[in-house]
């Protein structure tokens, strides 16, 4: 009997999930397994492979604590443009592989070629072969062939898409961290073309550390002798860590500024804090096709100027749940991934200014007729609290900062221009994008109208509602809402 792609997601999830795993290393009060990539080049070994096997990848690897999953997104757009096309009819590629974690709506989003997630029907296959591998070793060493046979969810998850990547031929893979780096299971790559490390922060300190320079150590471990590396401006302590692991490592790593061009570029993802995630992956991009004997001229990072190519792809990137603003017919939904201190306070700059953009162009109509906007943030486990206060904070400190140069600056008696802010905090992403059942669909249609309702005819008052669903169960999928307003 064929085993479907429901079936294939039904044994995904009787592994041991990532947040399992992250709280049963909270609870022991231990830091990352130093065990990890020695577990993790098992597992390689019980399906047939050793990492050596993955070279044939040329694999683009990025880490980093915010912005390393468009970091990647946007490298694949600009390899993507150099894809079979009208306009390319001698191209450099045929298939760019991308991973990333975690998904939004369904699992077959991690793992994409050609910016496209995989079919159903090839993520049964390769899912399969992952599988079948694995019990056929346990059982010829006598070993039983439950979920013991098996690593846990996103180990699982990278030696499945390492595997697709290989059977489908990719002619390059983009691999996003999962967490940290060092001892990250995608940290069995041992000869990246180049390596990229995003902007850093205070994330996972029970995993990472509670400090930067803990931080910076375990992201600087995917640096490999022999590739060129890449960051973006980090503070201080944490680029001292940096280049310090790249001396060791006898790696070339250069800071990569701000790329002169992205002011005039209309970015995909059009936040201002994703011009950095844009010109690391300019570099990271260029740095690999010079890589290729068949490459066209690609200018250095230092240079203004940028190929047809690479402008086509920042433009063109679609990276849903990251700055990303949905509209419906009264209602703006504004939708990021940010869950750290710094993330959200960066989300909440970019809501405004999306608010005031819009602003300008519905002054003129009476308040009942315009569109609310709604930020959406998801916190995952973190210290949601702390987060909708500095979000709150943020939005505040802002608003007023905004009010008072208005006010300053205008010669005419208007009062300054007040938004109300709503904000929705949902501790599974999925939630906002596919209800798995009717409990959800039923809350976040209660939240939706609860929203709207708020925001039109509250529309004199700055106030930030926080709304946090905590998981109950994850084998149910089980909600409980908890309600918050912060004024």
């Amino acid at each position: 009997m064929e085993r479907t792609y429901n079936d294939a997601v039904a044994a995904l999830n009787t592994l041991q999930t990532n947040s399992a795993v992250i709280d049963s290393i909270r609870k022991s009060g231990k830091s990352l397994n130093t065990q990890a990539i020695p577990e993790m080049i098992e597992w390689c070994r019980r399906a047939g492979y050793e990492p050596a096997d993955f070279n044939q990848l040329k694999p683009i690897h990025v880490a980093g604590t915010k912005g390393k999953g468009s970091t990647s997104a946007f490298i694949s757009s600009i390899l993507a443009q150099y894809l079979p096309s009208l306009s390319q009819p001698n191209p450099l590629f045929h298939k760019i592989g991308l991973y990333t974690s975690p998904h939004l709506r369904f699992v077959r989003e991690r793992i994409q070629i050609n910016n496209e997630p995989l079919s159903e029907s090839l993520f049964a296959k390769y899912f399969f072969e992952i599988w079948d591998r694995l019990e056929d070793t346990a059982r010829a060493q006598g070993e039983p062939t439950d979920k013991t046979a098996k690593p846990s969810y996103f180990r699982f998850l990278t030696l499945m898409a390492f595997h697709t990547y290989v059977r489908e031929g990719v002619d390059t893979a983009i691999i996003e961290c999962g967490i940290g780096g060092e001892y990250d299971s995608t940290n069995i790559i041992l000869s990246p073309t180049v390596t990229g490390i995003t902007s850093l922060g205070i994330d996972h300190v029970q995993l990472l550390g509670d400090t930067i320079e803990s931080i910076a150590w375990h992201k600087a471990g995917i640096m490999k002798t022999g590739a060129p590396a890449y960051t973006v401006p980090q503070p201080q302590a944490a680029e001292t860590v940096l280049f310090q692991r790249a001396k060791e490592k006898s790696v070339d790593l250069s800071t990569v500024p701000e790329h002169p061009m992205l002011r005039s570029i209309k970015l995909g993802l059009e936040a201002p804090f994703q011009r950095s995630n844009a010109s690391l992956a300019i570099t990271l991009a260029a740095a690999y096709l010079r890589t290729l004997s068949n490459s066209p001229a690609i200018p250095t990072p230092s240079e203004s100027t940028l190929p047809a190519e690479f402008i086509h792809g920042l433009e063109r990137i679609h990276w849903p749940g990251r700055c990303e603003i949905r509209r419906e017919k009264c209602i703006a939904w504004h939708i990021d991934s940010g869950h750290t201190l710094e993330s959200i306070k960066l989300a909440a700059l970019w809501f405004l200014s999306s608010c005031q953009q819009t602003t300008t162009t519905t002054t003129a109509s009476p308040p009942s007729h315009r569109s609310p906007r709604i930020l959406f943030f998801n916190q995952q486990q973190r210290d949601a609290p702390s987060l909708a206060r500095a979000l709150h904070s943020t939005l505040l400190s802002s608003t007023s900062d905004s009010s008072s140069s208005d006010d300053s600056s205008s010669s005419d008696s208007r009062s300054p221009q007040r938004t109300a802010l709503s904000i929705c905090n949902i501790d599974k992403t999925v939630g906002l994008y596919s209800a798995v059942n009717q409990s959800i669909v039923l809350f976040l249609y209660v939240v939706y109208c609860f929203i709207y309702y708020f925001a039109v005819n509250h529309s004199d008052n700055l106030r930030v509602v926080f709304f946090q669903v905590l998981q109950k169960n994850t084998k149910t999928e089980g909600y409980s809402p908890e309600v918050k307003t912060l004024s």
